[in-house]
């Protein structure tokens, strides 16, 4: 009875008049008012997956763009495969892929990939390409002394910061071997452009 008499109260307090509808108006309820709780927002956000490859996914920033992930390893670098099955190859890094850790490494890690014929009358083709291998399964590698070697970092006299060998001390960056290397990317791109 008590009940009752407390769900008839309960109405009586609730006024149906026409001049105050509570129709297309949102209800509280006194439990609501009572507990006013400042809502926190996620500590954590989950982080946004990129779509990089139908069976691949990446951690991405909040603005989408993947997460890039410094190397020990830059483009030109000669290196050695520690790990894998072309381990004990030596070569040189052609492409690097800093959202996945990963480079590819001139005539390391081939694999076959079967070409379609693009016009007619022109027979389909089997053709080696280089495969990616991960950054970690690679070490710098010195021609001079045959060895491999992890990588410092080191401040010169003129305050330029440069890559070096620990184990041999041989500096990694120098002017004259990005010189070097442009040079040969520049003439890549002209016997290309003159090709096509």
């Amino acid at each position: 009875m008590a009940t009752m008499s407390a769900l008839q109260s309960s109405f009586t307090s609730l006024s149906l008049s026409p001049s105050s509808s509570f129709l297309g108006q949102r209800l509280i309820s006194p439990i609501s008012l009572s507990v006013a709780s400042p809502v926190k927002p996620a500590e954590n956000p989950c982080l946004v997956l990129a779509k990089l490859k139908r069976w691949e996914r990446k951690e991405c920033k909040p603005n989408s763009l993947p997460v890039l992930h410094k190397m020990h390893v830059k483009f030109g670098d000669t290196v050695k495969v520690i790990s894998g099955r072309d381990k004990g190859k030596i070569g040189e890094v052609t492409k690097i892929f800093t959202h996945n850790s990963t480079v590819v490494i001139k005539d390391v890690n081939l694999k076959t990939k079967h070409m379609k014929s693009r016009e007619e009358g022109e027979p389909g083709q089997i053709v080696k390409i280089e495969a990616p291998i991960h950054s970690s399964n690679v070490m710098l590698y010195s021609k001079e002394k045959e060895v491999v070697s992890r990588v410092g970092h080191k401040v010169l006299e003129d305050g330029q910061k440069v890559r070096y060998l620990i184990k041999t001390g041989e500096v990694i960056d120098t002017i004259e071997k990005w010189k070097q290397l442009k040079e040969a990317k520049d003439k890549e791109t002209t016997q290309v452009a003159v090709a096509a």
